[in-house]
């Protein structure tokens, strides 16, 4: 699991859960599925979703380069902007 290899190779623990979606069904719900990464493999764009205690997506950053990425400022800007 991905999980015990982390804190296996950093010694650290994940203290959150991954999700596994190796037939694409939540990145392709989520529209974020990336098929030039990987053609035969489901790599999603790299994406940050603030949802909601509904579960309704309130802030979305989707990226296609992987190495930019939001703030922490705006993450937490709009996890304080929730009800």
């Amino acid at each position: 699991m991905m999980i015990d290899r982390v804190a296996e190779e950093d010694g650290m623990l994940i203290e959150y859960q991954l999700l596994a979606d190796p037939g694409h069904l939540v990145i392709d719900r989520y529209g974020v599925f990336n098929p030039e990464a990987a053609p035969n493999r489901p790599i999603p764009h790299p994406t940050t979703f603030v949802i909601d205690k509904r579960g309704v997506v309130q802030w979305k950053f989707i990226e296609i380069n992987f190495r930019i990425r939001p703030t922490n400022e705006a993450i937490l800007e709009a996890v304080s902007a929730l009800d």
